[in-house]
């Protein structure tokens, strides 16, 4: 692919625009009508320049030994960032990539194609859909990255959606979410509500500027069984360009504060975000 030419086509579910990134050499910013998706660096997977991303990264780094192989579960494609991270930070691990936007896949996997060592198989599916089939007990990792345009779809934010996460997940296994909101959250609040009817332990992982109030952005949910290495995730998201703040146990039950879990027949996708939230130039 040329390293200095943009690529722009009309895919299932708007127009994607693949951009080069001047100060990388073969690095590429993925837009769906303009809102960014996905950054990839060819030359060096591991390399995440989305804040949320990295958030995500700092969790698949601490749920198991490092270097450990890991089966692994991806709603929601986009440039396939976080599966070429693992493929190198985790060598061995099987990984299944569940992207409703066939054109867009088709995409990525010809201008920024896999390594041929990367176990990723890409498949074109609703998530939903695919989760309620997949076998139980046969994933160690759900990543759930998945917005139609700039929002969560409503039916992957409901109780029967997450206790489907909860049967495929192994024993230890993990489920990790990149949701967006703001004051006074009824999403992210609805959306831990649902969460903790399923599972025993979660964490949260935003900017505090975020959990604050004071602005729109991104929030890192992570859901398991078993408690979390908050130690290491708080240190490891402290020492980010743009620090986060991990919130568990106390903190998440009064975030909750009386919010309820949602049902299929009250779902909603999660809030637009306001103009230029995550717009770019």
């Amino acid at each position: 692919m040329d390293e200095s030419i943009p690529v722009t086509r009309d895919v299932d579910h708007g127009t994607a625009k693949l951009m080069p990134d001047v100060d990388r050499k073969r690095a590429w910013l993925l837009t769906v009508d303009g809102a960014p998706q996905s950054y990839v660096d060819l030359d060096e997977p591991t390399y995440l320049e989305f804040e949320y991303a990295r958030r995500l990264g700092h969790v698949l780094d601490t749920v198991a030994e490092p270097g450990r192989p890991l089966d692994v579960l991806h709603l929601g494609g986009g440039a396939l960032t976080l599966p070429r991270y693992l493929a190198v930070t985790r060598p061995g691990s099987r990984q299944d990539v569940v992207e409703a936007d066939r054109a867009l896949l088709e995409l990525v996997v010809e201008h920024l194609p896999l390594p041929d060592d990367a176990a990723v198989a890409v498949h074109t599916a609703d998530a939903r859909a695919w989760l309620e089939a997949a076998p139980t007990d046969s994933a160690d990792v759900i990543v759930a990255d998945v917005f139609g345009g700039s929002r969560v779809p409503a039916h992957l934010t409901s109780l029967t959606y997450a206790r489907e996460a909860g049967r495929v997940l192994r024993d230890g296994g993990v489920y990790l979410a990149n949701l967006a909101d703001a004051a006074p959250f009824d999403f992210l609040r609805s959306q831990l509500a649902t969460f903790a009817a399923v599972f025993e332990e979660l964490v949260l992982i935003a900017e505090p500027a975020v959990l604050r109030g004071r602005r729109f952005g991104n929030a890192v949910l992570v859901a398991a069984h078993h408690p979390a290495d908050t130690l290491a995730l708080a240190r490891l998201t402290a020492a980010d360009a743009f620090p986060a703040r991990v919130e568990y146990g106390a903190g998440i039950r009064d975030f909750i504060a009386g919010a309820r879990p949602v049902r299929d027949e009250n779902a909603v996708p999660s809030p637009q975000p306001p103009n230029g939230a995550f717009g770019i130039g």
